[in-house]
């Protein structure tokens, strides 16, 4: 049986302009619940992100129904945590935890989250070659979404070879040997000139991290491009992509997607994921000029 209050958190670093608390708090208001949802930012805690455990443990003692967790400590939290959800176990990553009977459960609600954004956004793009660009906690996500998606192979590009390397041979175990790969960033001129299309899931576009997360040259209007950044929703990538005659897909309906789901984890409450884009839009535009966020 649904409460009729609830308190709940985000922790990560540099989550100031993170605008889960107002998505959240809104929709609860709509139906009629109390939630208030805080920010533990790590940066003016002045803790490293290997303390999110600390954190976890400090939230449940203080009464929190739950967290979401975002970038570092996605993968970080998972030695804390009681349970995880199998998507969440097979993910390696963590970006929501629900406190259930003194036990921390970790879940991942940024797989459905971009799958659902892109089923929306981009429901006709073709999904033969796929490249993703960042291979963190998000784009572990978004990979085995953009594969549950029906894309046939996933190409993971990472600045750390190794991060990549991990990540393609994750979703090979889980989709099936061919499915995805690891290649370094000096590739991406041969690989994107045969794909059909990119997701973009690194820092790089956010307002603290400005620019392109590769050379403008590469783009071409045969790519999709999909963005994970939803701080600013308006990304230099995106603007550039539209330029050369890209179908493009902003992450704000991951954003949404993903923080309906963690809503419905913490409340037992339905959201209303159509009010909750209106939101997004809402407050994205009150803030175009603030410091970035990806999810």
């Amino acid at each position: 049986m649904p409460k009729d209050s609830y308190l709940v958190g985000l922790i990560g670093s540099g989550i100031g302009p993170s605008l889960s608390p107002a998505l959240h708090e809104r929709e609860a208001d709509r139906q009629g619940l109390r939630l208030l949802y805080r920010l533990i930012d790590i940066d003016p805690l002045g803790v490293p992100p290997e303390a999110v455990g600390d954190l976890v443990r400090a939230a449940r003692d203080l009464g929190f129904d739950g967290l979401n967790i975002t970038h570092p400590c996605k993968q970080l939290v998972i030695e804390h945590l009681d349970a995880l959800a199998p998507q969440a176990e097979a993910l390696g990553a963590v970006n929501t935890v629900v406190f259930e009977d003194g036990r921390a459960v970790g879940h991942n609600t940024d797989v459905t989250g971009f799958a659902a954004s892109f089923a929306r956004g981009l429901p006709d793009a073709p999904l033969e070659r796929v490249v993703q660009l960042g291979a963190g906690g998000a784009g572990a996500a978004v990979a085995h979404a953009t594969l549950t998606l029906g894309a046939e192979r996933v190409t993971v590009v990472d600045a750390l070879p190794e991060r990549a390397a991990a990540l393609a041979d994750s979703l090979n175990r889980a989709f099936g040997q061919g499915r995805a790969a690891a290649a370094p960033p000096e590739r991406q001129a041969e690989l994107l000139a045969h794909a059909d299309g990119i997701v973009h899931a690194t820092p790089t576009g956010m307002a603290a991290h400005p620019g392109l997360p590769l050379p403008a040259g590469l783009l071409h209007p045969g790519l999709w491009v999909a963005e994970v950044v939803y701080r600013p929703l308006e990304t230099e990538l995106l603007r550039t992509a539209r330029a050369v005659g890209c179908a493009t897909l902003d992450g704000g309906g991951m954003a949404v997607f993903q923080a309906a789901d963690a809503f419905r984890l913490f409340t037992g409450c339905e959201p209303d994921s159509a009010r909750m884009l209106a939101d997004i839009e809402e407050l994205a535009g009150d803030v175009e000029s603030s410091v970035g966020e990806a999810a």
